[in-house]
């Protein structure tokens, strides 16, 4: 296994390791299947029972449930797969990224526009400040 533990150091990024991809392939298949109008009307009509269909941990279930994003990445999911969900629930990629951030979806729309997070700063998430 490689060693990936300074990808997981950097600020504001989760990097899709091929660990990553390996853990979290059933709930991008999943994230897939939204890509199909009758299953996104099965997903919303009763959502746990859809995730119960797929072989996903029961962390990555609720996370999907709790339209955790950032936990979805951290337990493998990949953006572009998760935008399956969000775009099945009507959010836009800014109303969705922005929950994986400190900012409400108008400062995030703004720090983007501005050409994004400045790269002066913190480099290391232990520099983050409480």
């Amino acid at each position: 296994m490689v060693d990936n533990s300074a990808l997981d150091d950097i600020p504001g990024t989760t990097v899709f390791t091929a660990e990553r991809s390996r853990k979290g392939y059933h709930l991008n298949q999943f994230c897939m299947s939204l890509m199909k109008a009758p299953n996104r009307d099965r997903f919303h009509a009763d959502e746990r029972a859809y995730l119960d269909e797929w072989p996903m941990s029961e962390e990555q279930k609720q996370a999907v449930l709790d339209r955790d994003f950032q936990r979805m990445l951290d337990l493998g999911g990949n953006v572009y797969f998760l935008s399956k969900i969000f775009a099945s629930d009507g959010l836009s990629y800014v109303q969705a990224v922005s929950t994986m951030t400190e900012y409400s979806v108008e400062e995030y729309q703004a720090m983007m526009l501005a050409g994004g997070r400045s790269p002066d700063g913190w480099r290391s998430k232990s520099e983050r400040p409480s």
